[in-house]
């Protein structure tokens, strides 16, 4: 096979089904004498399925890890509103969501398993009806084995965010059938985009299972569901909203959602802001949700705006503070930003002063004696002394675990529940007026934990700007949008603000789709020198072995092989990939001759199969994600 011929085969080979359009395009009629360029098929404009695209190898950045309380609270910059938020509704809500359903289901199809015990019997039944619908349709089980392996390949090694990717995902859909992003893909969270391209596969099971129906059947009991927890939650918030002296309707414009999903794990809770809007998404265990869990991210949503509204009142003087936390065992955020770790140590100081001491309250009866009353208000003493005991231990775990503002807060509150004023009025004063000099000698003088439980909020730091585009670059390159994705990644490069190691990552898959392999191999090595992430190393030295096997430099393919395995990502697929290209050199399928025998134009790629056609290709092809 003449050289041209090969590495027009090896760029559909590498860069996957998707790019066969593109390769097509560059590459039909190589140049030389007495040849006429003739114009490649038409892009298609569908989107592919998961056994067709480019690997999503550098996964987006998720919100944090909150080991001890999941729960989680990604901000995205500039975003558009969920879908489920109305801005003629109330201020704040609590709704389910048949999409939030669909994803849910898809989720529990594909094993996951975690809570079920614990979650209400809606769950189960879900499950054996979905279940029950596959197992009478072949067409089902094999959309389900579809939907499970890209569910399988875009698994993150953390739970909670493998979780809130999904979550995510679906707060932006709009109603099935359609299940489609409701609004444009720049303004989706970038956790969100990483995982979009379930929709088809979601729909196409969706549909061979009737999930409709199903979601018909059990939405009495999602129905009950809410209606149970509808008076939880209002107490909630009309006692929090007398403690900050507050009305739920202050902020116009403003929504906090509490989204009800007893397909997912109770002991998984999402909370998340969208610009203006607040998001919680929970699954209720004994007819209850974590209330505690919500309270604390209604609390961001009405305190974060007071202070970020004043922004002269946090300010440089408190530097010193964050200096005395860096080996405190707090998320980077708090060691970084002040106004985030006063916010929540605000909280924190609001929640030990309103918190369930388990201490029993001692009323004192009227009409009583002289002696009996001074009975009873001695124990009712003792019963004060107690609850002040258990808050205080409240605090000095907060204190131990960095939140190093949570006693002074804590102390400020006392006197704020005596004034009249709100919180609103009173939060300038009392955070302006703090003496910065003690409360950073406090900070040094406290012994930290060795390890971090987690906040109850997973705040993350809005990604740079250039991060976003190329998280916008990756789904491009997904859909087939070659040139778009590599418009965005020289920007990346050339702004110097982006990860280069992910741009060089796009720019190599989109020279392979081009044809233009030496550019690749390039860009690869670019790769390994700027790079961090292990999955971008580990492909980017499977791709580069696979470039030498097809070049015939089988000695130097296996060192790139080797290498591959010791970046050690931890997926499996890149272990199967990696040990495959060591078995046996990766080669490029026949190619399929023309009517008649004769191969008249050696140039030409091999045809482009159907997504959904079986594979012919070897064990060490590219592993589709």
């Amino acid at each position: 096979m003449p050289l041209f011929s090969r590495r027009s085969s090896l760029c559909l080979l590498l860069a996957g089904a998707l790019a066969a359009v593109s390769c097509v395009a560059q590459n039909q009629n190589p140049p030389g004498p007495g040849t006429t360029p003739q114009a490649g098929p038409p892009r298609s404009t569908q989107e592919p399925s998961s056994s067709s695209r480019v690997p999503n190898l550098n996964p987006t950045e998720a919100p944090s890890t909150i080991p001890a309380t999941p729960v989680q609270l990604q901000k995205s910059a500039n975003p558009g509103a969920p879908a489920l938020i109305d801005p003629a509704g109330p201020t704040v809500s609590l709704e389910t969501s048949e999409a939030m359903f669909d994803i849910g289901v898809a989720l529990n199809a594909c094993g996951y398993d975690k809570g079920l015990d614990e979650s209400e019997p809606v769950r189960k039944d879900v499950r054996s009806e979905v279940n029950q619908a596959a197992q009478a349709s072949a067409e089902a089980r094999d959309d389900r084995d579809k939907l499970c392996l890209f569910i399988g390949q875009h698994r993150l090694d953390d739970p909670a965010r493998n979780l809130a990717q999904y979550v995510s995902l679906a707060l932006y859909l709009t109603p099935p059938p359609a299940l489609t992003p409701s609004v444009e893909e720049q303004d989706m969270p970038p956790d969100a985009t990483a995982v979009e391209l379930i929709l088809p596969l979601l729909r196409q099971f969706a549909d061979a299972i009737n999930l409709h129906l199903i979601w018909v059947e059990n939405h009495a009991a999602y129905e009950e569901a809410t209606g149970r927890l509808h008076g939880p939650l209002t107490s909630m918030i009309v006692s929090t909203n007398y403690y900050i002296k507050t009305s739920a309707s202050t902020y116009s414009g403003r929504r906090f959602l509490v989204v009800l999903e007893p397909l997912l794990s109770p002991e998984e809770t999402n909370a998340r802001v969208y610009g203006l809007d607040y998001v919680v998404v929970a699954s209720p265990k004994n007819g209850q949700i974590s209330m505690d869990l919500v309270r604390h991210a209604y609390l961001h949503y009405e305190i974060e705006p007071l202070l970020y509204a004043r922004e002269n009142t946090v300010d440089e003087r408190m530097i010193p503070i964050l200096k005395a936390v860096q080996d405190a065992p707090l998320d980077f955020e708090f060691k970084n930003d002040i106004e985030a770790l006063t916010i929540e140590c605000m909280i924190r100081a609001i929640e030990a002063r309103t918190m369930d001491t388990g201490v029993a309250e001692v009323r004192v009866p009227p009409n009583l004696s002289h002696s009996e009353a001074d009975q009873y208000e001695h124990a009712r003493s003792v019963a004060v002394q107690k609850e002040e005991v258990v808050r205080q231990q409240a605090v000095n775990h907060s204190m131990a675990q960095g939140y190093v503002l949570t006693q002074y807060f804590y102390n400020a509150l006392k006197n704020f529940e005596k004034n009249p004023e709100s919180l609103n009025e009173a939060i300038g004063p009392m955070v302006y007026g703090m003496d910065i000099s003690i409360e950073t000698h406090r900070a040094r003088e406290t012994t930290f934990d060795m390890r971090g439980e987690g906040h109850v909020m997973g705040h993350s730091p809005q990604r740079p700007a250039q991060a976003k585009d190329l998280d916008v670059a990756e789904l491009k390159l997904m859909k087939g949008d070659v040139a778009g994705a590599a418009e965005l990644a020289q920007k990346a490069l050339a702004s110097h603000g982006g990860d280069a190691g992910q741009a060089n990552f796009i720019l190599a898959r989109v020279d392979l789709m081009k044809g233009k392999i030496d550019d690749a191999q390039a860009a690869f090595k670019d790769t390994l020198t700027a790079s961090k992430d292990p999955r971008m190393l580990a492909w980017s030295h499977i791709y580069l072995g696979r470039i030498l096997d097809v070049e015939e430099q089988r000695e130097e393919a296996v060192v790139e092989y080797k290498a591959a395995l010791t970046v050690r990502d931890g997926q499996p697929d890149t272990k199967e990939a990696a040990e495959a290209g060591l078995k046996r050199p990766f080669t490029l399928p026949q190619r399929e001759q023309a009517p008649g025998g004769d191969d008249k134009d050696e140039g030409a790629p091999p045809p482009t199969a159907p997504a959904n056609a079986p594979s012919t290709t070897t064990s060490n092809q590219p592993h589709p994600q």
